[in-house]
């Protein structure tokens, strides 16, 4: 029997990742959002052998992206340890690794989805295919999307939705949200997929062809908040630079403003604090090539410091 083909997942910024972490035997790196290893495998394969002393450390809050994600590093004959946590958990991680002094060289962070949970109408992040609307990256943990729906104010939602979501209609959408919960509950992606394309005046068919669904950023804002993403992230730049070593260099991307924003004011600050030694000042984004072969490459950016050394 022919084993299954693990799924497909290009990541973005593979080169430039590559190029700001310089990853080379002996070192110790982590990879915060791990993924199905699509940073990872690469980077683990400069780290040497084990012989080495080199090692990648994997963290993922959604359990079923670790089980991919192991076989993928296995077959580079490295040495890597996956965990099973939030990376706002990161010191601990580091610490359950077993690395000594709680340090590493570098800190990779991809800040957004894995395509296994937008294909996955289980999941509940898709508004192209029917399924609950959960939302959550760690089912075991948490309120699902639709009991969020539920009980927040249209006040709010309207504010997620503007500030998460980047959308310019979040008023209208959160009044229709209102307005419908009150007849119906929301407990479908359709559910939900259906009202913002009513609030935005698309019909589905219209929706369906648009080359930004309606729906995409009301999804996204809710994603983000059901997963507490902004509050993990900030906390993600409080205590990048306890784990990181003298020279140590910390990598973020992210795809829209509201998390852009806070890694960009960060880094700018640490540096002007001494914190940071340097940091990259304008962000790395896709060449042209990448972003025709990869749209969701078309929105991310990838800034990087550096430790004093």
């Amino acid at each position: 029997m022919k084993k299954p083909k693990l799924p497909q997942h290009v990541p973005v910024l593979l080169r430039e990742v590559l190029d700001t972490l310089k990853p080379k035997p002996g070192q110790v790196i982590v990879d915060c959002t791990v993924g199905l290893a699509g940073h990872a495998g690469p980077i683990l394969e400069r780290l040497g052998p084990p012989s080495s002393g080199g090692r990648l450390i994997g963290i993922d809050l959604d359990a079923a992206n670790l089980s991919l994600a192991r076989e993928r590093l296995a077959a580079t004959g490295g040495r890597f340890d996956l965990i099973h946590s939030n990376f706002a958990g990161l010191p601990a991680a580091i610490v359950k690794a077993g690395v000594e002094g709680g340090r590493v060289d570098a800190v990779l962070a991809d800040i957004g989805i894995a395509s296994t949970q937008i294909d996955d109408p289980a999941r509940g992040f898709s508004y192209r295919k029917p399924g609950p609307l959960d939302m959550r990256m760690d089912p075991t943990r948490g309120q699902p999307a639709s009991l969020l729906l539920a009980k927040m104010s249209e006040k709010d939602l309207a504010q997620a939705i503007l500030e998460l979501g980047d959308e310019t209609d979040a008023k209208e959408i959160a009044r229709c949200i209102v307005e419908r919960r009150v007849a119906t509950p929301i407990v479908t992606t359709q559910d939900l997929m259906a009202i913002v394309c009513e609030a935005r005046n698309f019909t589905i068919p219209r929706a369906s062809g648009a080359k930004l669904h309606p729906a995409a950023r009301t999804f996204q804002a809710l994603r983000i908040l059901v997963n507490h993403e902004m509050a993990n992230l900030n906390r993600l730049l409080q205590i990048l630079p306890d784990v990181l070593k003298p020279g140590g260099i910390g990598a973020i991307i992210t795809f829209h403003s509201g998390e852009d924003r806070p890694v960009k004011y960060a880094f700018r600050d640490g540096v002007r604090a001494g914190v940071y030694a340097e940091d990259c000042r304008d962000p790395l984004v896709a060449d042209e090539l990448e972003r025709e072969n990869n749209p969701r490459s078309r929105s991310a950016k990838l800034r990087w410091i550096r430790m004093p050394a």
